[in-house]
């Protein structure tokens, strides 16, 4: 049904519209002047009775059994990647359409990386998905669990999946039936019920928060030279202002404070004295990482510039913070990274959960209250009942579930147990088992931390300086260049050229 695949795609395309502007019009600027018909035929299918799209079926005897995997992070992409197509047809469904590399979000923010330098298409990451007649890339939202997990016609058609969205034509839905569903959907940015964080902050998780956050920092410096704007409202526009001292938000704070040493005082001179950077964490930055990297780490910033302010976020308003004590903070730029927490979705399924909310899972991920379906990545934690801690939210943790699942369903389909409930007897191997590699963050130009040690508690080589950002940047350029060679073009073009107050 090579049909299905690319008309789910072109409807994604609308995704990119203001949530203001209406859906139908939008699809008349994209589509008419290419072609009339086409839209005309995407207002029918969105406005046609569902039933008529019954989506994709169980599968047939002659043909592969189906993987579905929900999400496009670390844990999905790594299982699509290794996931033997010879043995299986995959389905990805996923609001977007490319894994994000994001510990170098941060430098997309500044214009020391481009955008689609982070981005990686998951047709480049399994190419079956783009040739193969039974393997999808599907730019969805996933529903939920429907009542029919409990149908005796077939209990593996239970997930529906949507084009609904804020910008989307109008919405329909379609199931997806599936042999072995694997829930990598990740985790969402927690603001722990904070008034005001959702409506006024910006986070740094995708790559439409990058650019957001960007254009904002751009567009703050064109309008503090505004003619005749005062010196607070200067001030205001121009603090930018990060809540969260873990490593995302130090590895921003020191990539901005580099940006405006650079770049700013080099462009804008006359406003270098009103643009500052404020860090907001209620306990200690960087609490994973070893004290004498955490004293280091916060020298290196204040001496940067950055300011360090402990406290506890109480109310976020359009122009301001406010803490614990009443402080006010006003901001022009408000950037939010305090953690994660379980998605809507997450939060919906009526299934055993784990200590924080996550998905329960046993030993070998897999969702003990559901046959066949596996959860992987920061969506997934072990239950107590395995007697296992529940791991951190990190990329590394999610890559290596999503290759240790790749393996196990390699192994099951090899021995017959591809199909639906056809692995109820079989040998699943030895359980999954994680072992800490260690954690680096960035803290601003030709400085970084990287700490080896497989816990908080254990011991370990602990670097800092120039050595460890030279560790860092290798690494990452090594990992990156598994997906694409654009980060080290960037990095090469951002040393040769210091501007990066540009706008595209």
């Amino acid at each position: 049904m090579p049909w299905f695949r690319n008309f789910i795609q072109l409807s994604a395309t609308f995704s990119k519209q203001s949530p203001s502007s209406s859906p139908r019009r939008a699809a008349a600027a994209i589509f008419v002047t290419r072609s009339p018909s086409l839209t005309q035929l995407l207002r029918h299918f969105s406005t046609h009775p569902q039933e008529k799209y019954p989506g994709l079926g169980p599968t047939k005897g002659d043909e592969k059994p189906r993987v579905v995997v929900l999400g496009s992070g670390w844990a999905g992409c790594r299982l699509i990647k290794d996931i033997d197509t010879k043995i299986y047809d995959v389905v990805c469904v996923s609001p977007r359409n490319h894994m994000v590399f994001t510990p170098l979000l941060a430098s997309t923010c500044v214009g020391t990386l481009e955008f689609r330098s982070v981005a990686e298409p998951i047709g480049r990451i399994q190419p079956a998905i783009s040739r193969e007649p039974g393997s999808y890339s599907s730019w969805q939202i996933v529903l939920g669990l429907t009542s029919r997990i409990t149908s005796a016609k077939f209990p593996h058609e239970v997930w529906k999946a949507s084009t609904f969205g804020v910008e989307t034509l109008d919405p329909w839905n379609f199931k997806v039936a599936y042999d072995k569903l694997v829930i990598a959907s990740g985790a969402q940015a927690s603001t722990f019920g904070i008034k005001g964080a959702n409506e006024h902050a910006t986070f740094l998780r995708e790559v439409h928060h990058a650019q957001e956050i960007r254009r904002k920092l751009l567009l703050n410096l064109m309008l503090s030279d505004v003619p005749g704007i005062t010196d607070e409202e200067k001030r205001r526009l121009l603090h930018c202002v990060v809540v969260g001292g873990g490593p995302t938000g130090v590895e921003f704070s020191g990539e901005l404070s580099d940006f405006i040493q650079k770049d700013v005082h080099q462009r804008y001179a006359h406003v270098k004295d009103y643009i500052h950077v404020t860090l907001v964490e209620a306990n200690e930055i960087l609490s994973s990482f070893d004290d004498r990297l955490r004293k280091y780490a916060i020298k290196q910033l204040t001496k940067s510039g950055v300011r360090l302010v402990r406290g506890i976020v109480k109310d976020v308003q359009a122009e301001k913070i406010i803490l614990s004590d009443d402080t006010e903070i006003p901001y022009g730029v408000l950037v939010w990274s305090t953690g994660v927490g379980p998605s809507a979705f997450v939060n919906s399924l009526e299934i055993p959960k784990a200590p924080g909310g996550r998905i329960g899972i046993d030993e070998w991920q897999r969702v003990p209250s559901v046959q066949d379906v596996f959860a992987i990545g920061d969506c997934s934690g072990f239950l107590e009942s395995t007697g296992r801690p529940v791991l951190p939210a990190l990329a590394q943790v999610a890559e290596r579930q999503g290759k240790y699942i790749a393996k196990l369903l390699n192994h099951l389909g090899k021995a017959g147990g591809g199909r639906a409930d056809a692995a109820k007897e079989l040998d699943f191997g030895s359980p999954f088992v994680y072992r800490h590699l260690g954690s680096m963050a960035t803290i601003g130009r030709y400085k970084a931390l990287v700490d080896l040690r497989q816990s908080k508690e254990g011991k370990g080589l602990s670097l800092a300086g120039f050595v460890s950002w030279f560790i860092w940047r290798s690494a990452y350029l090594t990992r990156v260049f598994h997906f694409r060679p654009g980060v080290g073009k960037d990095w090469g073009v951002a040393k040769l050229n210091d501007s990066q107050l540009r706008t595209v």
